[in-house]
């Protein structure tokens, strides 16, 4: 997923747009890799928000974590409800307060998985999740 140019970032270095077709393409119980925390890296806000209400299904959920916990950063929420942004929900955040998680010795995807019995009934909708990575590595001189 594309990093943000400094015009673009308003609080964030990666943002992620699903559509319809995007969803149904990662399938019910499917993942797919939408950033990753660079090695000395650590995450300190994530959001997720339906810019578009989800049409023709009521239990899309969303979670946004790394391997072995896939909701670090965003619990599964119900999308088709989340029409009002929702930050750090996920069991690596206390109290949904910005605070910096999940620091990696390595490269580290972060994942979304999608689940939803009703993924193929959906008709209509868009879900944009945003990321705010730290990576101090990147001000080193060479």
């Amino acid at each position: 997923m594309p990093k943000l140019a400094n015009n673009e970032m308003g609080g964030f270095t990666d943002a992620v747009r699903l559509t319809v077709a995007d969803l149904k393409a990662i399938g019910t119980g499917g993942t797919k890799v939408i950033a990753t925390i660079p090695a000395g890296g650590a995450v300190e806000l994530v959001g997720s928000v339906a810019t578009s209400a989800i049409v023709g299904s009521t239990t899309l959920a969303l979670a946004v974590g790394i391997a072995g916990t896939a909701g670090a950063f965003i619990a599964s929420a119900t999308a088709a409800s989340a029409t009002t942004p929702v930050y750090n929900t996920g069991s690596l955040f206390t109290s949904g307060y910005s605070a910096a998680v999940s620091r990696v010795a390595v490269a580290t995807p972060i994942i979304l998985t999608v689940t939803d019995a009703a993924l193929a009934s959906i008709t209509a909708g868009e879900v944009v999740i945003g990321l705010r990575i730290l990576d101090l590595a990147r001000f080193k001189n060479d």
